[in-house]
């Protein structure tokens, strides 16, 4: 091998990156989702969609009954219901990490009067 195409090698290789760079920054970054909660355990998730209505709108669409939604952004979030009593107490929770959001969930159902509180749903949207 000559000292040409050692640098011809390297010459590829930069532009190889280069190139890689600009596809990644030229993507979009879909980041945002949202959950919804609703009675007796229902619930809808929507996660890297391009904005926050468009996931509020899938996850409230998913949720049946009267539903209320809370949005994540590069985040994670968890319901958790009462099984002894689904349809009784419920938490749910919106937090950067996954082991936030769960302990934080099942935190609220039991602060609700849950008794027998667990993990019903979970979502983590992009990086969360």
């Amino acid at each position: 091998m000559t000292l040409l195409d050692a640098a011809h090698r390297r010459a590829i290789s930069a532009c190889a990156a280069i190139f890689t760079l600009l596809v990644l920054l030229a993507t979009p970054s879909w980041a945002a989702g949202a959950f919804a909660v609703g009675k007796c355990g229902a619930y809808g998730q929507a996660y890297d969609y391009p904005g926050e209505d468009a996931a509020r709108a899938a996850a409230l669409k998913q949720c049946k009954g009267e539903c209320t939604a809370v949005t994540m952004n590069r985040a994670c979030a968890a319901l958790a219901i009462d099984m002894a009593n689904p349809c009784g107490a419920h938490g749910y929770a919106v937090k950067p990490k996954i082991s936030s959001s769960l302990n934080a969930a099942t935190k609220k159902c039991y602060e609700f009067g849950g008794k027998e509180c667990v993990i019903r749903a979970w979502a983590c949207d992009a990086r969360g």
